[in-house]
């Protein structure tokens, strides 16, 4: 089993099917839209495995190869299957388009330069610890920040379009990120931030959505 009997006790049965549930629809909407573009090789040696971890984090990532993980304290800011599509296609998309070098997708986990992954995994559950390290490196520059705020600009966009071919309204991503814009707190200066301003964020996917709705085919 990917995740130990000590990262998953407590959590809701409803809510663990609810992630399972979106899981599935949206594995099959990327894997119909990559087929659309020629690039089902993209996903050829994945194994879709969608899983909830009893975390009061706000936080979900996505790793090489189809798992993905929420954490039960990104639930309260999903508020529902819809606000779960949301960040699950994020973070699929993160793994979709070879994100590895952001080393994980933080959403407010690690929103402060220069914190080390080490140091922000060191109160995890040993599981979750190794398998981040396993996966990525260690540190960051702050030259490579940017980069990782134009990985956030695409995964949002990707996400969009990849809820919106599994049934969910990508319009309803504005008020997820405005939901967790709230839950935020003090964040720091964007020049600081591997991730884009939450103003920035939500005009960039307000600017994107036309195309996104286009994909929208709402399930009967």
């Amino acid at each position: 089993m990917f995740l130990s009997e000590h990262d998953v006790v407590g959590v809701s049965q409803n809510t663990a099917q609810q992630v399972q549930n979106v899981g599935a629809k949206m594995s099959k909407a990327v894997e119909t839209f990559l087929a659309s573009e020629g690039q089902s090789k993209r996903v050829k040696d994945y194994t879709w495995e969608f899983n909830l971890v009893n975390d009061e984090a706000v936080n979900a990532w996505a790793m090489p190869g189809g798992k993905v993980v929420v954490y039960s304290g990104l639930m309260p800011v999903a508020l529902d299957e819809t606000g779960l599509a949301v960040v699950m296609g994020h973070e699929i998309a993160h793994a979709i388009a070879r994100h590895g070098n952001e080393r994980m997708s933080q959403l407010l986990l690690l929103q402060a330069g220069g914190i080390g992954l080490a140091v922000a995994m060191s109160e995890k559950p040993k599981l979750t610890q190794d398998l981040f390290m396993m996966a990525y490196g260690v540190g960051s520059t702050l030259g490579s920040l940017s980069y990782s705020r134009k990985h956030e600009s695409e995964a949002d966009k990707m996400g969009l379009v990849f809820m919106a071919l599994a049934g969910y309204n990508p319009e309803k991503a504005v008020d997820f990120w405005e939901r967790m814009a709230a839950n935020g707190g003090s964040k720091p200066p964007e020049l600081l931030s591997t991730h884009p301003s939450s103003d920035r964020r939500i005009s960039d996917i307000q600017e994107f959505l036309p195309l996104a709705m286009t994909y929208y085919k709402p399930k009967e």
